[in-house]
């Protein structure tokens, strides 16, 4: 399955998807890290991918959702942003609203 099949198919599996440099219980740079407090804080049910584990999605992804840093939070397949998106959004209440939406649309 080519790179881009892989990303697509991660994306149709798992409502949210958080691509990060580590894993939640280990990130590996400060971004991930907030980005995985504020999903948590938010009660987001998400799975993460450890680009640095993946290099084929590592190189990949910017070019797959033209946005070149990385955390990159998708729901429901969409390209949300990086850290300080996600975070604005859990300040603003919103990000746990679109968790709940989520959560509330699986069956």
């Amino acid at each position: 399955m080519d790179v881009n099949d892989r990303i697509r198919s991660t994306l149709l599996e798992h409502p949210i998807v958080l691509f990060m440099k580590g894993t939640p219980q280990l990130p590996m740079d400060g971004f991930s890290h907030r980005a995985v407090e504020a999903l948590t804080s938010a009660g987001a049910d998400f799975h993460s991918v450890n680009v640095l584990a993946d290099p084929q999605v590592r190189a990949s992804l910017p070019h797959f959702s033209n946005f070149t840093t990385f955390p990159q939070l998708f729901i429901r397949g969409n390209l949300i942003g990086g850290c300080d998106i996600i975070e604005d959004l859990q300040r603003s209440g919103e990000l746990a609203r679109m968790a709940r939406d989520v959560a509330g649309s699986v069956p």
